[in-house]
């Protein structure tokens, strides 16, 4: 028998071997974000060497976050694999608000009962999130909680460090009226705002495979599941292009919480709703809650999941290197003289 093995925890509701299994499941998910295509988990911390070739003085930027209920939606529809790509798109896209480039990834994923090929599933879209954002999965953690969580029940969290000379640093004191916000389409919903999603669809008792006709024949669930979008890639090489002067990354809270945190005090951003692309998901929300604008505006990223300030006279070259990059960013709105925030019309 395996030494490490205790029949004893077992019948607590922990199985130690069965993490050990989903370790080694995830070592090819893992070796997928490692320049030499290496997997080494299973130590007591993770290594990373710090790339500061080039930087007069560098600055680590870190940030954390979870999925939220989102997850509630891949444990009904059995559906695991892209849902870590949310956790690591809440983490790098903040960090990136500072124009730090991430660097490494750790997750965290408490479970009711360790379900090796499903732990596997959900490490395997953490990894997809960190190649996507260029970072190194560089170690992580499963926790089993019998007792405290139902078996199919898990919760997912992670953790990401990034690096930006501190003369490269975003600096929004640059900004003034006359400048233009630039918007980033989401994907969808992304991973805020779905404790009211949930309870507007009724998501317990509704058929979420079932095609809707105003999302294109695709089902409900489809839709809420499709991942949070990576921007790091398209926003360093804007970086590289021209002087940026804010950038907010569209969470809980919308545009009215969102937008004026990358905007100093006596400037604010005028849009014209006209302007705003907003996906069919958020018309079926508000229209199946009943839903004010202003609460959709200040609860969803309502399709733009990042917005960007340049000079008007960037502007161009702005979205071209976007869409170089992969992105169809569009002007969004205007800086302003106001302590309005965000002037919505």
């Amino acid at each position: 028998m395996d030494k490490s093995y205790s029949e004893s925890y077992k019948k607590a509701g922990v199985d130690i071997t069965a993490g050990y299994k989903a370790v080694e499941l995830m070592k090819k998910h893992v070796a997928r974000t490692m320049p030499e295509g290496k997997a080494d988990i299973g130590g007591f911390g993770g290594l990373f060497p710090l790339p500061l070739a080039g930087m007069e003085e560098p600055v680590l930027v870190s940030g954390t976050d979870g999925v939220g209920t989102k997850l509630r939606i891949a444990q009904l529809l059995d559906r695991h694999d892209s849902i870590g790509i949310d956790c690591v798109a809440m983490c790098v896209n903040d960090v990136l608000c500072c124009g730090a480039k991430p660097l490494f990834f750790l997750d965290y994923i408490a479970c009711g009962k360790n379900e090796p090929e499903k732990i596997a599933a959900i490490v395997g879209g953490v990894a997809e999130g960190c190649v996507q954002a260029g970072c190194a999965l560089i170690g992580g953690e499963t926790a089993e909680h019998p007792g405290t969580m139902a078996e199919d029940d898990y919760d997912l969290a992670g953790f990401t460090v990034g690096v930006v000379d501190r003369k490269k640093v975003i600096d929004n004191g640059k900004m003034k009226a006359g400048d233009v916000m630039l918007a980033l389409p989401s994907t969808g919903v992304h991973s805020n705002g779905f404790s009211l999603v949930r309870k507007v669809f009724d998501v317990e008792h509704c058929d979420l495979t079932a095609p809707v006709q105003a999302l294109g024949g695709k089902g409900l669930g489809e839709v809420l599941l499709a991942p949070t979008k990576i921007y790091v890639k398209p926003v360093l090489a804007l970086l590289d292009a021209v002087q940026v002067k804010g950038i907010s990354h569209i969470t809980g809270g919308g545009f009215y919480e969102n937008m004026p945190r990358s905007i100093p005090k006596g400037l604010g951003v005028k849009i014209d709703r006209a302007d705003v692309k907003i996906p069919p998901i958020f018309s079926l929300i508000q229209e199946k809650g009943n839903i004010s604008e202003h609460d959709m505006f200040n609860t969803f990223n309502m399709g733009v999941g990042m917005s960007i300030v340049v000079a008007k006279e960037d502007v161009e070259k702005a979205l071209a290197v976007l869409k170089a990059n992969g992105e169809d960013a569009y002007v969004l709105g205007e800086i302003v003289a106001s302590d309005d925030g965000v002037i919505l019309s």
